[in-house]
């Protein structure tokens, strides 16, 4: 006698279905259909799933909401000039020139050696760089390496790649 193929499941959910399980070798199908039990069936995967996306959807954009509010007050705290740029660009430059600046002064002046007076000299420096782009593109850099970023960002007579264009 043959091992079934077709096996009845009732899964967590309380849904029956029939399964096909010809697929998988004759010795695993009763372990698949057994592990199958324990799962919700696909419709309500599906419907569960999608509950979970649109509360991680919301979950994000009240978060971004709330990194946006705090990095415009701290904009706004610190005198920093508004950003250019399109407005999409222009919101996240907001939050990433928080972010690099507030990791830079912990790393440099709270745990590191810089001044408060060698800060303020960065921080003026930072305010000169209003393009929304540099800022976006600074993310993820050191900490370390913010003083000579914003200085080769202002250099007025910046070389090109090739001086013959």
């Amino acid at each position: 006698m043959a091992v079934k193929i077709i096996w009845p499941i009732t899964h967590s959910c309380g849904h029956q279905a029939n399964r096909d399980l010809s697929d998988r070798a004759a010795d695993r199908r009763a372990g698949f259909a057994e592990w199958l039990a324990k799962q919700a069936c696909t419709e309500c995967w599906r419907a569960s799933k999608a509950g979970n996306e649109q509360d991680k959807a919301a979950w994000l954009e009240a978060k971004r909401a709330e990194e946006q509010a705090e990095s415009e007050a701290w904009s706004q705290r610190y005198r920093m000039p508004p950003l250019e740029g399109t407005e999409r660009a222009v919101a996240w430059g907001v939050r990433c020139r928080h972010q690099v600046l507030t990791a830079a002064y912990t790393t440099l002046v709270l745990e590191g050696e810089t001044s408060e007076t060698e800060w303020e000299e960065t921080e003026e420096s930072a305010r000169t760089v209003t393009r929304a782009g540099w800022w976006l593109d600074q993310r993820s850099s050191e900490p370390d390496d913010l003083t000579e970023l914003l200085q080769a960002a202002t250099e007025v007579d910046r070389p090109t790649e090739n001086p013959h264009f």
